[in-house]
Protein backbone atom coordinates (compact mmCIF):
# COMPACT_ATOMS: atom_id res chain seq x y z
CA UNK A 1 0.00 0.00 0.00
CA UNK A 2 1.27 3.49 -0.85
CA UNK A 3 0.77 5.98 1.98
CA UNK A 4 1.20 9.73 1.63
CA UNK A 5 1.88 11.88 4.67
CA UNK A 6 0.79 15.35 3.64
CA UNK A 7 3.74 17.68 3.25
CA UNK A 8 6.32 14.87 3.53
CA UNK A 9 6.05 12.37 0.71
CA UNK A 10 5.12 8.74 0.25
CA UNK A 11 6.07 5.41 1.78
CA UNK A 12 5.32 1.83 0.78
CA UNK A 13 3.67 0.07 3.70
CA UNK A 14 2.91 -3.65 3.86
CA UNK A 15 -0.79 -4.34 4.35
CA UNK A 16 0.17 -6.53 7.30
CA UNK A 17 1.12 -3.36 9.23
CA UNK A 18 -2.39 -1.91 9.02
CA UNK A 19 -3.52 -4.00 11.99
CA UNK A 20 -0.68 -2.55 14.06
CA UNK A 21 -1.70 0.99 13.10
CA UNK A 22 -5.39 0.38 13.75
CA UNK A 23 -5.05 0.75 17.54
CA UNK A 24 -3.49 4.20 17.19
CA UNK A 25 -6.17 5.13 14.65
CA UNK A 26 -8.93 4.09 17.09
CA UNK A 27 -7.26 6.08 19.88
CA UNK A 28 -6.95 9.14 17.64
CA UNK A 29 -10.61 8.93 16.64
CA UNK A 30 -11.72 8.71 20.30
CA UNK A 31 -9.59 11.71 21.23
CA UNK A 32 -11.09 13.71 18.38
CA UNK A 33 -14.63 12.81 19.46
CA UNK A 34 -13.81 13.85 23.03
CA UNK A 35 -12.07 17.08 21.97
CA UNK A 36 -8.84 15.96 23.67
CA UNK A 37 -6.39 18.30 21.90
CA UNK A 38 -3.21 17.22 23.72
CA UNK A 39 -4.09 13.53 23.35
CA UNK A 40 -4.92 14.03 19.67
CA UNK A 41 -1.58 15.75 19.06
CA UNK A 42 0.35 12.99 20.89
CA UNK A 43 -1.45 10.14 19.12
CA UNK A 44 -1.21 11.72 15.67
CA UNK A 45 2.56 12.10 16.17
CA UNK A 46 2.79 8.46 17.30
CA UNK A 47 0.75 7.23 14.31
CA UNK A 48 2.90 9.14 11.81
CA UNK A 49 6.11 8.00 13.53
CA UNK A 50 4.96 4.38 13.26
CA UNK A 51 4.16 4.80 9.54
CA UNK A 52 7.62 6.31 8.98
CA UNK A 53 9.22 3.48 10.95
CA UNK A 54 7.39 0.65 9.18
CA UNK A 55 7.23 2.18 5.71
CA UNK A 56 9.86 2.30 2.98
CA UNK A 57 10.22 5.83 1.59
CA UNK A 58 9.55 6.28 -2.11
CA UNK A 59 11.71 8.63 -4.18
CA UNK A 60 10.45 12.21 -4.32
CA UNK A 61 9.93 11.94 -8.07
CA UNK A 62 7.78 8.79 -7.74
CA UNK A 63 4.35 9.07 -9.36
CA UNK A 64 2.67 6.22 -7.48
CA UNK A 65 -0.99 6.90 -6.63
CA UNK A 66 -1.54 7.08 -2.86
CA UNK A 67 -3.98 4.55 -1.47
CA UNK A 68 -4.01 6.23 1.94
CA UNK A 69 -3.46 9.89 2.77
CA UNK A 70 -2.53 10.88 6.30
CA UNK A 71 -2.48 14.42 7.68
CA UNK A 72 0.70 16.34 8.42
CA UNK A 73 1.92 16.22 12.00
CA UNK A 74 0.87 19.84 12.55
CA UNK A 75 -2.69 19.24 11.27
CA UNK A 76 -5.54 20.60 13.37
CA UNK A 77 -8.49 18.60 14.69
CA UNK A 78 -10.61 20.18 11.94
CA UNK A 79 -8.09 19.21 9.23
CA UNK A 80 -8.14 15.60 10.37
CA UNK A 81 -11.93 15.48 10.66
CA UNK A 82 -12.08 16.24 6.92
CA UNK A 83 -9.92 13.17 6.18
CA UNK A 84 -11.83 10.75 8.40
CA UNK A 85 -14.03 8.01 7.05
CA UNK A 86 -16.30 5.80 9.12
CA UNK A 87 -13.22 3.61 9.72
CA UNK A 88 -11.02 6.49 10.88
CA UNK A 89 -7.85 7.35 8.96
CA UNK A 90 -6.82 3.72 8.45
CA UNK A 91 -9.24 1.67 6.28
CA UNK A 92 -10.70 -1.50 7.69
CA UNK A 93 -10.40 -0.36 11.28
CA UNK A 94 -12.71 -1.26 14.09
Amino acid sequence: MIVRIMGEGQVRLADSHLTELDGLDDELQAEMENGDGPGFRRTLAALLAKVRELGVPLPDDSLEPSELILPAEDATLEDVRELLSDDGLIPGGT
